[in-house]
């Protein structure tokens, strides 16, 4: 049976749906793409190739999963300061997981906790959260 949908989201675009109870700690799916350099990932998003949204999902080795391309629908997953998924690191790929019991119907987000370079941070209002947690810091970027 499918676990999840994607569909409009309240807080963003497009987002990810339980379509069923999830349970903490389950592996819900796998953020796919095509796996490249940060430098190809970037030539290619300022050729246009994505420019309304970013899919970029940054590996430990230095390399990216590029969910523009070659993708499903875990790059729809929005973010949220009081995440209820997160995102687990094997062997190059990326899992996403339940923090916690999931019903029928509740969106899934992860925390982006972004890194962005300090010539970048001039633009952190483009990274604004609008998630409405009650304890919402107001920036999909890493804490400090």
């Amino acid at each position: 049976m499918k676990r999840v949908s994607v569909r409009q989201s309240p807080i963003h675009g497009k987002g990810v749906f339980a379509l069923r109870a999830l349970s903490a700690g389950e592996r819900i799916f796998e953020y796919k793409g095509l796996v490249t350099t940060w430098r190809e990932a970037t030539r290619a998003y300022a050729q246009g190739a994505n420019a309304a949204h970013t899919f970029l999902f940054g590996l430990s080795d230095g390399r990216v999963i590029d969910g523009g391309r070659g993708s499903n629908g875990a790059r729809w997953l929005n973010h949220a300061c009081r995440a209820n998924c997160e995102a687990i690191e094997q062997s190059g790929r990326v899992y996403i997981n339940a923090l916690r019991d999931i019903k029928p119907g509740e969106e899934l987000f992860i925390d982006y906790a972004l890194e962005i370079s300090a010539e970048a941070r001039g633009s952190a209002g483009e990274y604004t959260c609008h998630c409405g947690a009650r304890r919402c810091r107001g920036t999909m970027l890493a804490q400090g």
